[in-house]
């Protein structure tokens, strides 16, 4: 999902703010994947899924990654990467088919 100069500048200012809020200061978000994820999840599903899809993602890179800063940034990256591609594994079926429609066969179970 492409935003704007003025957009980006916005969602990286947002984006820190919320970490700080949230005491997560070394976090870097990989805004342009979370956003893709979102488009890429509303446009094969529903428009409700983006913001689930993104929390879910990110809350399973969080379990693989460790808690709190006892997990690398390099480890953080990889559990992302690793829960962002099972996500878009599921968008290319859509809301009726994937590993869901299976089971957990070829998940991240």
């Amino acid at each position: 999902m492409a935003v704007d100069d003025d957009e980006a500048r916005v969602l990286d200012q947002w984006s820190q703010r919320l970490a700080q809020a949230l005491q997560i200061l070394d976090l870097e978000v990989d805004q342009e994947l979370l956003l893709n994820l979102a488009r890429e999840s509303a446009g094969s599903v529903i428009h409700a899924a983006a913001p689930v899809t993104t929390f879910m993602v990110g809350y399973a890179a969080g379990l693989e990654a460790g808690t709190g800063s006892a997990g690398s940034k390099a480890s953080s990256a990889a559990a992302i990467s690793k829960a962002a591609a099972v996500a878009f594994r599921l968008c290319e079926d859509g809301h009726d088919g994937g590993p869901a429609s299976k089971g957990w066969a070829d998940t991240a179970q």
